[in-house]
């Protein structure tokens, strides 16, 4: 890699040629990847891809004056200080704040590079023409928050809001509460089928933590391979298993952890089992609420289905461990 203050101003002047280029190529990425979703934001980033590539074409008039038509094959990668940026615009179905957020950190590295690079410079031509480059990258900074003012009026951010709502519900709420579900439920029985069979909190314990992870392990693979997100705007799978899996964890450590109760205290099962018990009541609840606040199920609906459910579960489970 070439350190920067050693690049000639023809070298300059490709790497923000190129720099220009990708960044027209990675908005309109974001404008195809945002055209169903938010047309409204889809519209700020193709107008911003045809400003960098309008810059693109000035700066390389500028250089075909000085050096001619051959371009070196040099590009931002391979200067020292100059980073190369993470290709989330490959990723589908991003939510719209990364996207933004990308947008304003490209604006904002390559200004900073350059203005750095002006003031490093002791030469009073590139000093120039870096001074330059860095305006120009302020400029797309303004012109991006002018070009959202002038498109996004108050009804099409009304129905982005709608629309990355909904988004949060597919790609964190729905797979996050199918975990905690399936975590808080499914490991009832077995635990406190253990409890009641062993009465030893110790060995509970065990059984409750290995259930939890296996459970979390089993559903977070489940969730990432059942949908890619492509055709669903369910997201990324990974980041639907991960949620999946902690959420499934979380929900079956929550009523095994009363069980590291020391088996040393007086009344330690019962105990444990109380705790436990109280712990259950509070995550099954917290279950019913969750789907009737963000799944539009009716509350009594949810409390039916999940708290009933699971004292039911939790029935089989002491009944099997007490026989």
């Amino acid at each position: 890699m070439k350190n920067f203050s050693d690049l000639t101003q023809r070298e300059v002047l490709a790497i923000a040629i190129a720099s220009e280029e990708e960044d027209s190529r990675i908005y309109s990425s974001f404008a195809e990847e945002l055209t169903d979703r938010y047309p409204a934001t889809a519209k700020v980033f193709q107008e911003m891809a045809a400003e960098e590539d309008g810059h693109r074409r000035q700066l390389l008039e500028i250089y075909q004056a000085r050096f001619g038509s051959n371009l070196p094959a040099i590009r931002r990668e391979d200067v020292k200080g100059f980073l190369s940026r993470r290709p989330t615009w490959l990723i589908k179905n991003l939510p719209l704040e990364t996207i933004r957020r990308q947008a304003e950190a490209m604006e904002e590295d390559s200004q900073r590079f350059y203005v750095k690079a002006a003031e490093a410079s002791r030469d009073v031509e590139v000093r120039k023409l870096l001074g330059d480059l860095a305006m120009v990258e302020k400029s797309h900074g303004e012109k991006a928050n002018a070009l959202a003012e002038a498109i996004l009026t108050e009804s099409a951010r009304e129905e982005e809001g709608r629309t990355a709502h909904k988004f949060f519900v597919l790609q964190y709420v729905q797979p996050g509460l199918a975990g905690l579900m399936d975590g808080s439920v499914s490991t009832l029985a077995p635990l406190f089928a253990a409890a009641f069979a062993t009465q030893n909190n110790w060995s509970t314990f065990l059984v409750g933590l290995a259930a939890s992870i296996g459970a979390g392990i089993s559903m977070a693979i489940a969730e990432a391979l059942s949908d890619d997100g492509s055709l669903t705007g369910r997201g990324a799978p990974v980041i639907r298993g991960a949620v999946t899996g902690l959420m499934t964890t979380a929900g079956g450590l929550g009523h095994s952890l009363p069980y590291l109760v020391p088996d040393s205290w007086p009344h330690a099962f019962w105990t444990a089992t109380t705790i436990a018990g109280i712990v259950v009541f509070f995550e099954l609840w917290a279950i019913a609420y969750i789907r009737a606040r963000y799944m539009d199920t009716p509350f009594l609906k949810a409390v039916a289905q999940i708290v009933v459910g699971g004292a039911i579960v939790l029935a089989v489970g002491i009944l099997i461990g007490a026989a």
